[in-house]
């Protein structure tokens, strides 16, 4: 039970976390309520704040991630404490690894219980917070009403700083309920919530920019920092001065359309790729820590010189060493580029032909390997679904083998490519897809998004059906039905010739999609791109099934890694 009622029409704690977040500039929030946070969900009756309402607190976790994208803004995240806190974890995880802005706030025990671990408040933690610290950039927990706006204030001015990620703020349940009579209401300009730039040091960017005015064969490798930047004019600059081709990561695929001369695309598992990037002279790494599916399982070996551009200070120079700038990518690609011309680096035919000629004789290479695997029916669906849907449709996906191909086969053409692929979970596609449909609702967009999951995947949001159909939200959700946990079964498989614990029982999807209300179809392989189309012209939630065991592509990094007796090089 609450243990202070507040009277009828006070304002509380809550009501002053609520209105701190509206002077912040938020306009929606996510969640679910519980028992600690009672305070903070009553406040919602008195709020301007839209709200959507998951129903497990990882997804909501995943929805937030959704949010945040679509906003380009801080997603507020309201959990309640123990349990409810602690399943959110793995959506955190994402957005720590992706760099996505929640501000999660949790309830607490009250403020007397904090840091005890005998009192026995139900979902009691000796330290809760702790479980976060190595997850989220920043936690705090609030100890007094009066500390709760700035304690805010810091927190979104933390999850916005670069390298964007998610955060933490605890309020405990007494302070929720409590009155907030001497706590006046903020306006936002009384709130500094905008961040100071990362601006990069001016003498490293000109020794950056004159390693590249030298260069003859600069690539460049951009990452998904260039496209939470929103660096991707000032990528275009660079690589068209340096007549560079530019090489995306699967978070970075927008970051230069394919229709770009300069685009060699992003297939990089692929053995061509690897050795593409490694033979520049001067290599430029923007936005990207080159981990483990960057570095093609960390086969990678560049040959030339090094320049990193990197948000996060941990990641610079950890993997590759070099000249590092530790910066914004959008404000250190606009410097480098001034440099480089200041240099007297100007496009020219010559190299600008050199460069299409490369990439061209890239991609011939990479496509005729991976179209002489035998994938027909994959390659087909992947291209197929491209062409049949629009081109600004934005699309999340899961971890399940069609994002595996999307992610280096799958031209995003600027709209939203998102998928689970920074800390690898479960689950994400079809609550990001809803959290960012919510998103574009309170920003008055319209038009469908779409979420891919396997079977797998899709067990993990099955109750998040729910809150499709209360919100009535446009999400179309394919479902590619193998029977089990694909990936790892062909991992297996490979491994050790042949696959354990990865057959799953399942529902009919599409008898359950429609015991929430929600129409559903099931699909093949040769009609999956019409139906998935004619379901987002449709409007409103709905969901496609296809049954299909679908295959990887070969990955060649293996050809590094063992020998032609298969012995490990």
């Amino acid at each position: 039970m609450p243990t202070q009622t507040p009277d009828t029409g006070q304002r509380i704690g809550g009501d002053v976390v609520l209105e701190t977040l509206l002077a912040l500039g938020a306009r929606g929030v996510v969640g679910l309520p519980g028992q600690h946070a009672l305070g903070l969900f009553d406040a919602l009756r008195r709020s301007d704040l839209a709200y959507l309402s998951a129903r497990v607190e990882n997804n909501a976790g995943f929805m937030a991630d959704g949010l945040a994208r679509v906003t380009g803004d801080v997603a507020p995240l309201l959990l309640s404490t123990g349990p409810g806190a602690l399943t959110s974890l793995a959506a955190l995880q994402e957005a720590a690894a992706s760099s996505i802005p929640v501000l999660a706030i949790s309830a607490q025990i009250p403020v007397a219980g904090l840091g005890g671990g005998r009192h026995g408040y139900l979902h009691e933690l000796p330290d809760q917070s702790a479980s976060f610290r190595g997850v989220v950039k920043h936690v705090v927990t609030v100890r007094a009403m009066a500390q709760i706006p700035t304690a805010m204030a810091e927190a979104w001015r933390v999850a916005a700083a670069a390298p964007q990620g998610p955060v933490l703020v605890e309020v405990p349940q007494d302070i929720l309920l409590a009155s907030a009579h001497d706590v006046p209401e903020l306006s936002g300009a009384t709130l500094a919530k905008t961040p100071a730039p990362l601006a990069p040091v001016a003498e490293t960017v000109a020794h950056a920019a004159a390693a590249l005015a030298a260069a003859e064969r600069p690539v460049i490798f951009a990452g998904g920092g260039v496209v939470r930047a929103g660096a991707e004019r000032e990528l275009a600059a660079l690589a068209e001065r340096l007549d560079a081709p530019v090489v995306t990561t699967f978070s970075g695929k927008t970051a230069l359309p394919w229709g770009h001369p300069l685009s060699a695309q992003g297939w990089i598992e692929d053995i061509a790729t690897t050795e593409f990037l490694e033979n520049a002279d001067v290599l430029v790494i923007v936005g990207s820590g080159v981990g483990e599916l960057s570095s093609n399982y960390h086969t990678f070996r560049p040959h030339g010189r090094v320049i990193q551009i990197e948000a996060d200070l941990g990641k610079l120079g950890s993997n590759h060493p070099g000249i590092g700038i530790h910066a914004d990518a959008k404000l250190a690609l606009a410097d480098l580029e001034a440099a480089v011309s200041a240099a007297g680096r100007e496009s020219t035919p010559e190299r600008r032909a050199a460069a299409t000629a490369s990439i061209n004789t890239l991609l011939d290479t990479v496509l005729a390997r991976v179209e002489g695997q035998g994938r027909e029916a994959e390659i087909a669906l992947v291209r197929g679904l491209r062409e049949a849907i629009a081109d600004d449709t934005k699309v999340y996906w899961d971890m399940t083998i069609l994002a595996y191909w999307a992610w280096s086969a799958w031209d995003a053409r600027g709209a939203e490519f998102a998928s689970a692929q920074g800390a690898g979970g479960l689950g994400y596609g079809f609550p990001a897809a809803l959290g960012a449909a919510f998103g574009r609702r309170i920003q008055g967009e319209t038009g469908s998004v779409l979420a891919v999951s396997g079977d797998g995947g899709a067990l993990y949001g099955i109750a998040e059906l729910a809150v499709a159909a209360q919100h009535d939200l446009p999400v179309v959700w394919l479902i590619v039905d193998d029977g089990g946990y694909g990936v790892l079964r062909e991992y297996m498989e490979g491994a050790f010739g042949a696959a354990t614990a990865t057959e799953l029982t399942r529902p009919n999807y599409v008898a359950l999609a429609e015991s929430f209300g929600i129409p559903a179809e099931q699909t093949t392989l040769a009609d999956a791109p019409a139906t998935v189309a004619r379901a987002l012209a449709a409007g409103g939630p709905r969901v496609v099934v296809l049954p299909a065991v679908l295959e990887l592509f070969a990955p060649t990094h293996l050809d590094r890694l063992t020998g032609a007796d298969g012995a490990t090089a």
